[in-house]
């Protein structure tokens, strides 16, 4: 009786090793998949405030789109104007256009 107890009792520490083995196992896996979820959870909030940066920098890339082209037209405006005067000092040649 004393070996069928003895078989018995090692199944069972066996059983109870395989037992102890898959929920360590499927403790890491928790682990990692909350780990996982941490790091996406991150990602996208990196995602988002990245969107708002780039739409910050859009705006102000337009604003100065626009100013350039203010002052681009400005300059042209200047130019003319000097030239006129210039022409009519006789200073200069009036172009033809």
């Amino acid at each position: 009786m004393t070996s069928t107890l003895d078989d018995a009792l090692k199944r069972l520490e066996m059983a109870v090793g395989l037992l102890e083995a898959s929920v360590s196992r499927r403790l890491e896996a928790e682990n990692r998949r909350g780990d996982l979820e941490t790091e996406l959870q991150l990602m996208q909030d990196d995602r988002a405030r990245l969107a708002v940066e780039l739409d910050s920098a859009l705006t102000r890339l337009h604003r100065f789109e626009a100013a350039t082209d203010d002052v681009s037209r400005r300059v042209r405006q200047a130019i003319g104007a000097v030239q006129s005067v210039l022409v009519q000092a006789g200073q200069l040649e009036p172009e033809e256009g």
